[in-house]
């Protein structure tokens, strides 16, 4: 039985990517650019939720390691002319190596000390490139990044963007479902749990933290990396904390702790505003409304409401099948 579910589960994960990848044939050219923001804003949550869904470490400072990403690929191509595969590497590497520095001071807090110690961190990060004039552009930003190359393809449309991110959102996923079962994985749901209970059976509490945070940072760098190749221009308001927050919504509407939440959120809030168009200026007050609505009735996210639907959908059939 329980080999038919994972079979069924493998079924309806290759459908969606499949419906995935053959979306762009069908959309318009603007929709396409949606589905690259929502792939990106994607690989970003997922690693949120390795910080937040498996950890439980509230981080507000999200964005600011995307705009590591997003500022190191640009600096380095535009600034030095390295090629952008080196470039994204080295970006990657160094966002890994902050957030692992900070995250050895940082995660000594907990709770809402933590969320604003990193909230702090994101203003600083926008401060610093909104300042450091020389370095980053200051509020111009820097423009002219190159594309990525793939091959001999030059990654510079939106089909091409897009097949590409959700490539890279594919692959990070399945690693992100296999750090779930590591060992490691579960060290941070048990510290999420109970911290003293997982202290107490032997886990080093403040090592799982710094590798989640650590973990998280990987992520967002790569998602910041895929925006710089993808707009070609950066600039401190992309990766505000307003842009962190945002992070975090799309994690808790889509569902924390789960893969599936963290994407369905990334996509849900960023195809909202197309579909609430008409609403104008009243968009963040149904935001907001949402948002409240899945917090106080949907505690687990939409991704706990259809998991509600196929359990219905199972009970109702299982009458059936005994009667057979």
């Amino acid at each position: 039985m329980k080999v038919r579910h994972t079979k069924n589960n493998w079924i309806l994960i290759v459908a969606i990517v499949t419906a995935a990848a053959i979306a762009p044939l069908f959309a318009t050219e603007y929709i396409t650019r949606l589905l690259v923001v929502a792939t990106i804003a994607a690989v970003a949550v997922v690693g949120l939720n390795i910080v937040f869904g498996y950890a439980g470490l509230i981080s507000l400072g999200h964005a600011a390691f995307v705009g590591v990403g997003a500022y190191g690929v640009a600096i380095l191509t535009v600034r030095h002319g390295v090629g952008p595969w080196l470039a994204a590497l080295i970006a990657i590497a160094i966002a890994a190596i902050l957030a692992y520095a900070i995250g050895r001071v940082v995660l000594r807090l907990s709770g809402h000390y933590l969320a604003l110690a990193t909230l702090g961190l994101n203003v600083s990060f926008t401060i610093v490139a909104s300042n450091w004039v020389a370095f980053t552009g200051g509020n111009d930003g820097i423009a002219h990044i190159p594309a990525l190359q793939l091959f001999s393809a030059q990654l510079a449309t939106e089909r091409s963007s897009y097949w590409f991110s959700l490539a890279v959102l594919v692959v990070l996923s399945l690693v992100a479902q296999r750090i779930r079962r590591s060992h490691a994985g579960r060290a941070f749901i048990a510290v999420r749990d109970d911290e003293i209970a997982a202290a107490m059976t032997g886990i080093a509490v403040t090592k799982a933290k710094t590798a989640a945070f650590t973990l998280g940072a990987i992520y967002a760098a790569i998602a910041g990396c895929l925006f710089a190749f993808h707009v070609r221009f950066v600039s401190p308001d992309d990766f505000a904390y307003n842009n962190s927050i945002t992070y975090l919504a799309m994690l808790i509407v889509g569902g924390e702790g789960t893969l599936a939440g963290a994407i369905l959120g990334a996509v849900t809030v960023t195809m909202l505003p197309e579909v609430l168009r008409g609403a104008g200026n009243a968009y963040l007050l149904i935001f907001g409304v949402l948002v409240l609505f899945v917090l106080v009735l949907l505690p687990k996210g939409l991704v706990g409401l259809l998991g509600g639907l196929k359990r219905k959908q199972a009970d109702a059939s299982a009458p059936a099948a005994k009667a057979i």
